[in-house]
């Protein structure tokens, strides 16, 4: 049997096939609807749990509505990609409605499938860039203060406090606290608000950790700027973190695991 996520990307992989072919077998609104579902769905799986978003459903709703709920915020999350104005949200809803009333879609999958996920894919990069330009310009402000460092890649590093432990090469395992920020202080992930010291061989985390760390020493705190290209690039870690953006982490390198 395949694993959660492989089913998943099988399915997905399959209906969009069937879509662009014509042979989906449902009306286009309808396989679109599932598809990103099925998305949204892939996206909880990848998650950390420890990242899972903490929203709150209103409270008036019975545990069934809260299900329903939950299914919508899912939903809004998988159209975020697309950027939509208010007007092509109402279009969106318009499909819906219309499909819900039984209406018949005409529409043809092959012509329109593609068509979305080229949408998709133009919007995903035009938002990428203007983050991407945004992240440099506060690059470019943190390397101008005093005290800030540049490494190679273009990290930046800010020495909080000093340690006089072990010095980790990237090969090594190490135990750190560490709390992750965007630009604009938004918290994405954080052990130190889990309670809860991260061990990871640096080999299995993204270039700014290997730099950044492997330039401390135990018991050392200090601020890593990272740009993208040594984060999560153009593609982003949705839906928490997005394409271009430029991470923040703040790190206390508490032991080199031998």
């Amino acid at each position: 049997m395949l694993p959660p996520r492989a089913l998943l990307r099988s399915i997905e992989g399959t209906l969009m096939h069937s879509i662009r072919s014509g042979r989906a077998g449902l009306p286009l609104a309808a396989a679109a609807s599932l598809l990103l579902t099925l998305a949204c769905v892939d996206a909880e799986a990848e998650q950390d749990p420890s990242k899972e978003a903490k929203a709150a459903a209103p409270a008036a709703l019975t545990e069934e509505e809260k299900t329903f709920y939950f299914l919508g915020t899912l939903t809004g999350r998988s159209l975020e990609r697309f950027s939509l104005t208010e007007e092509e949200m109402a279009v969106v809803q318009r499909g819906i409605d219309d499909y819900r009333a039984g209406e018949t879609i005409t529409l043809d999958g092959q012509t329109y499938g593609g068509r979305l996920q080229q949408i998709a894919t133009e919007r995903a990069a035009q938002i990428a860039s203007a983050e991407k330009a945004a992240s440099q310009a506060f690059l470019d402000e943190q390397a101008a203060r005093p005290g800030v460092e540049k490494l190679e890649g273009g990290l930046l590093i800010e020495r909080i406090s000093p340690g006089d432990g072990d010095q980790p090469t990237p090969a090594n395992t190490v135990k750190v606290h560490y709390h992750g920020t965007l630009r604009d202080g938004k918290v994405f992930d954080s052990s130190v608000d889990r309670g809860q010291p991260f061990e990871t061989p640096l080999t299995r985390v993204v270039p700014c950790w290997q730099r950044g760390v492997s330039a401390m020493k135990v018991g050392e705190k200090a601020r890593l700027y990272c740009p993208s290209d040594l984060a999560y690039g153009d593609r982003g870690s949705p839906p928490t973190i997005p394409g271009g953006a430029a991470l923040v982490f703040e790190v206390e390198l508490i032991e080199v695991v031998r």
